[in-house]
């Protein structure tokens, strides 16, 4: 079992992510920013995405454990590395993944100032909590913790696999107030989930009726794992019938969802401004390929008797192990349900405050005194809260971010955050359109790329857009 840890340790550095977009969030200047705010800014008159190359968004991150942590050179066995860092890491530290690819994207003004925009995108989102009781228990043993009850509860992991396809209104209400609204459709094409487990696992000194000094038992146990669209595919023999299911799947072949996003720009003055956002409001209904499995039970073990039959019954040893799975699985059965559930999608949230100096004019100098008549300001700070909603509570980051206008064809954004995973992770983004050709590219914890081994968290976005601009 302590080689399984290990391996956990390796995979741990390489698929852990978060879902914050902190560099795109209110950067007008790339359109997907409406995908972080729906009633954001919009200030150009149509734009495109390039199919398959609009968005691509990576992001990895592990809020308790570095690669470095356990595989760096210097002095040390790799065993006590791990064994440092499962006592150090609390059951609330998690591993995350999340990637997204954007198929088509879209939008365009019409004549009644609506900004229409909409779009597909293929998403994995993944989360795991690190079940420190667990991890304890399988790399130290028991020996040492009696009357220590490990908690089953601790295990809290979902996955999801979807499509989603969405369309959006936008719309300047006042000269102060933007509103916007984004309708969402799922497709799931792959789920499981194992939450509000509950159970404990203890060890005691038996009393003098036990067969054994020690007795092992399970109390009010209670595990279960909701999957979908998942049993079907471990029965293809081969990869390329894997990709058609799941590429059937994609066009509303799996369960389906619905959603909503939200959100709003108000100008407080022509230069501060505050914005917000809801983002998957949404539930995806599990009715096809749906497979929940649970065990509960409780059980005691006092110990095995060795017997030790005359060898003219012909036998050397009883099938002990056997004869204990056979009552494990007796004790606690693994029930298979097959009814479908409702899964609510992790809501996030964002909301910013922005403050603009120094008008940006068509040649692209700094007008200081802010005596232009426009409202587009070559400076931008401000502050941005993030939050999404997990098994465990609310995962929360703050940002501090400058956006800086270098010209009519580049801008840039550089940012400061504080999240779980770090307190010094530095982010920059940049935007250039020549002609109507977008290109942006945004990556934060750039003080790890020295040494990637070294980050809690890593993030990449990048994309291609033809945007045509209001005339």
């Amino acid at each position: 079992m302590q080689y399984i840890l290990v391996y956990i340790f390796c995979l741990i550095g390489v698929f852990a992510i978060s879902q914050n977009k902190q560099i795109l969030y209110g950067f007008d200047d790339v359109p997907q920013s409406l995908l972080l705010n729906p009633g954001a800014k919009v200030p150009q008159k149509k734009h495109y995405g390039i199919p398959f190359l609009s968005q691509l968004h990576f992001n990895g991150g592990s809020s308790g454990v570095t690669v470095y942590d356990i595989f760096k050179e210097g002095t040390g066995d790799i065993n006590d590395r791990i064994t440092e860092k499962i006592f150090e890491m609390k059951n609330t530290d998690f591993f995350t993944a999340t990637q997204q690819l954007e198929l088509v994207n879209f939008g365009w003004r019409a004549q009644n100032e609506i900004y229409f925009s909409g779009g597909i995108y293929q998403e994995f989102d993944f989360i795991f909590y690190f079940p420190r009781d667990l991890a304890i228990l399988t790399w130290q043993g028991n020996r040492d913790y009696l009357d220590y009850e490990f908690n089953f509860g601790e295990i809290s992991t979902t996955g999801d696999f979807l499509t989603v396809y969405h369309f959006g209104l936008n719309k300047q209400i006042t000269n102060k107030l933007n509103l916007g609204i984004r309708f969402k459709l799922y497709s799931s094409m792959a789920s499981f989930r194992s939450v509000n487990n509950y159970g404990t696992f203890v060890t005691t000194l038996g009393d003098e009726n036990s067969e054994n000094i020690y007795e092992h038992t399970v109390k009010n146990a209670n595990v279960s794992v909701q999957t979908s669209g998942i049993a079907s595919l471990t029965e293809m023999e081969t990869s390329s019938q894997i990709v058609g299911e799941i590429l059937g799947r994609t066009l509303f072949g799996g369960n389906i969802g619905v959603g909503v996003d939200l959100g709003f720009n108000y100008d407080i003055t022509s230069a501060l401004s505050v914005s917000a956002s809801a983002i998957d409001l949404g539930a995806i209904f599990h009715s096809k390929d749906v497979e929940t499995y649970t065990a509960h039970g409780n059980y005691t073990l006092d110990g095995i008797n060795l017997l030790f039959p005359p060898l003219s019954q012909g036998e050397t040893t009883f099938p002990y192990y056997e004869d204990l799975e056979d009552e494990l699985e007796r004790e606690f059965p693994i029930d298979t349900i097959y009814s479908g559930y409702t899964q609510m999608r992790p809501v996030k949230l964002n909301a910013a405050i922005n403050y603009g100096f120094g008008f940006f004019n068509s040649s692209g100098a700094c007008d200081c005194l802010n005596m232009d008549n426009g409202n587009i300001y070559k400076h931008n700070i401000g502050l941005q809260f993030y939050s999404i909603f997990r098994p465990k509570g609310a995962q929360l980051a703050g940002t501090f971010y400058y956006h800086r206008r270098l010209s009519e064809f580049l801008s840039t954004k550089a940012t400061y955050t504080i999240d779980s995973y770090a307190t010094s992770n530095i982010g920059l983004g940049m935007s250039t359109t020549i002609g109507n050709l977008n290109f942006y590219l945004a990556a934060d914890n750039l003080l790890k790329y020295g040494n990637l081994a070294k980050a809690k968290s890593v993030s990449l976005q990048l994309g291609f857009n033809i945007i045509i601009d209001e005339e």
